[in-house]
């Protein structure tokens, strides 16, 4: 691994900065100053019932569209980027560090991908453009109470009747479908086929089709991010379906975003680290601090550990990205990222808890504002599903013993 930048990807690197530096919208900028930061915070605010707020979305969204930054995965003939895989690492980089908000959610990281590949002209020429311009925000079915790790065991089925599907069933986890415009889903279309061969990835392009319901699921912090989605005699029309009917397994395994590096981890647990040490040294963090107090010595060691480990997890995110530099294609290395970016997001969120003691326990206080120590408790509630979605911690270290480290499956 080379850790310095070449001429180019230095001169791309000042062009990343001075843009975010020049059209950021103040919104952003003053969110960017606060240690926890909110998730999918574009798509909450392109909903906003505040213009303001909906103003700063649409024009931050407008300023990355017109550099191709939107999708800089994407081949510029679909109005991507087309950038290299290490272009796309200090762009992930410089917008992490400047806290700001990528846009085009799950539309840009997951459905454009595999569209590209496997969707008809017609297909591509009315979503595509859609996405890039932030009209439509798409969300994800492809979790179910009974298929979750084991995705192909899912048992939503979508009947021929003619010229559509007749879809029935349920997702769950279905991240900001609140917020969405439309869906894209995997349905069973073929119940006697093996279960990764009777499987159809379909586009519902308006989530509020008769039939389709979407249900909000509260976490354990009080918080509205995910949902549970309904489907009762939803009609689909058959031209709907992306790539072949019975192999959208194949056409969902392709659905990935490429930027797998995990670079924005890495960079936001160490400004989060950061930040709380600039707190710990103001009169009212230091007041409030239990460093002072019997184990404090412990609690500096284990906030010492987390910002080592946030190198660590720096240095894996690099050797991801140099794989996809060198036209290699990570496997277990992208397992070994997740795993150690989602567990140091646990160890953080803890860690910074145990600094303030009971006064964690403030919650309401994080109403009014950013206040560092109550929200590492919020923080710490919020990262319990990091080790699950995306791949549970225990499937990624099944993938890097009997990939990485050549183990025989159990």
């Amino acid at each position: 691994m080379d850790w310095n930048d070449t001429p180019e990807q230095a001169a791309f690197r000042k062009q990343v900065r001075e843009m975010i530096k020049a059209k950021m919208p103040q919104r952003y900028q003053v969110l960017a100053r606060e240690i926890h930061q909110g998730e999918r915070q574009w798509e909450n605010d392109r909903k906003s019932s505040d213009p303001s707020v909906r103003q700063a979305a649409s024009e931050w969204a407008a300023s990355l569209r017109e550099k191709g930054w939107v999708a800089p995965h994407w081949p510029k003939e679909y109005g991507g980027g087309g950038l290299k895989p290490m272009e796309q690492f200090v762009l992930n980089q410089e917008m992490a560090l400047a806290g700001a908000p990528s846009v085009g959610g799950s539309g840009v990281s997951l459905l454009g991908p595999a569209m590209i590949i496997h969707g008809r002209p017609d297909q591509k020429a009315k979503y595509l453009p859609a996405i890039l311009n932030g009209e439509t925000a798409w969300a994800q079915g492809f979790s179910e109470p009974g298929a979750g790790s084991d995705l192909a065991s899912l048992t939503t089925k979508a009947t021929r009747d003619g010229d559509v599907y007749v879809v029935n069933g349920q997702k769950i986890w279905t991240s900001a479908a609140h917020l969405a415009d439309a869906i894209f889903a995997m349905v069973r279309t073929d119940p006697d086929a093996p279960k990764h061969r009777g499987i159809t990835f379909i586009v519902i392009d308006d989530i509020k089709t008769p039939g389709l319901t979407v249900r909000p699921l509260t976490d354990m912090g009080n918080h509205h991010y995910f949902n549970e989605t309904f489907f009762e005699d939803v009609r689909v029309p058959v031209d709907h379906v992306i790539g072949e009917e019975n192999r959208g397994w194949y056409v969902g395994m392709t659905l990935l975003d490429y930027e797998r590096s995990n670079i924005g981890g890495a960079v936001s647990a160490r400004k989060t680290i950061e930040g709380l040490l600039r707190h710990l040294a103001t009169p009212e963090g230091e007041a409030r601090s239990t460093l002072g107090q019997a184990g404090g010595a412990v609690r500096r060691h284990a906030l010492a550990d987390c910002y080592i480990a946030s190198e660590v997890m720096y240095q894996f995110s690099f050797r991801v990205i140099s794989m996809h530099n060198a036209g290699q294609l990570p496997n277990y290395e992208a397992s070994t990222s997740k795993l150690f970016n989602s567990e140091l997001s646990q160890s953080l969120a803890r860690t910074g808890t145990k600094m303030f003691g009971l006064y964690a326990n403030l919650w309401e206080e994080r109403n009014e504002g950013d206040h560092v120590a109550v929200s590492f408790a919020d923080d710490y509630i919020r990262s319990v599903p990091a080790t699950i979605r995306g791949g549970t911690s225990e499937v990624q270290r099944n993938i890097i013993a009997t990939r990485g480290l050549g183990l025989p499956r159990g």
